[in-house]
């Protein structure tokens, strides 16, 4: 069972970046997902989520208007498409699974875990 985080970089402020989180070993079709994020010296929270039927979204605040969830389960990869992003963006954002149908921004609420991919925007 493997979640693997992709897309990341070091981007302008006002730029755009797409992560991915590819599933393998298992199938995402069961799981809600979520997309996390820790900056240096702050806590983990929650930025996105999606229902295992992609009913149900979750953004926190900061994001809205700004990013999007998505999930391909024919390819068992989520997606967060980022735009007009922001120096304070910056930070290592996860993705995880929950075997449950509805979604939840708690962290202690996920299964599985990816390794974490760096996103810097640059002022």
């Amino acid at each position: 069972v493997q979640l693997v985080e992709s897309g990341g970089g070091l981007v302008q402020a006002g730029g755009s970046l797409r992560l991915s989180c590819a599933a393998s070993g298992f199938t995402l079709d069961y799981y809600a997902i979520g997309w996390f994020r820790q900056a240096p010296g702050k806590e983990r929270e929650g930025v996105s989520c999606i229902s295992s039927n992609a009913g149900s979204t979750y953004y926190i605040d900061s994001v809205k208007g700004r990013f999007t969830i998505s999930r391909d389960n024919a390819k068992n990869t989520v997606y967060l498409q980022m735009n007009s992003l922001k120096p304070e963006d910056t930070a290592v954002y996860y993705c995880a699974a929950e075997a449950s149908v509805v979604v939840s921004h708690d962290p202690r609420s996920y299964d599985y875990w990816g390794q974490g991919t760096q996103v810097t925007v640059s002022s």
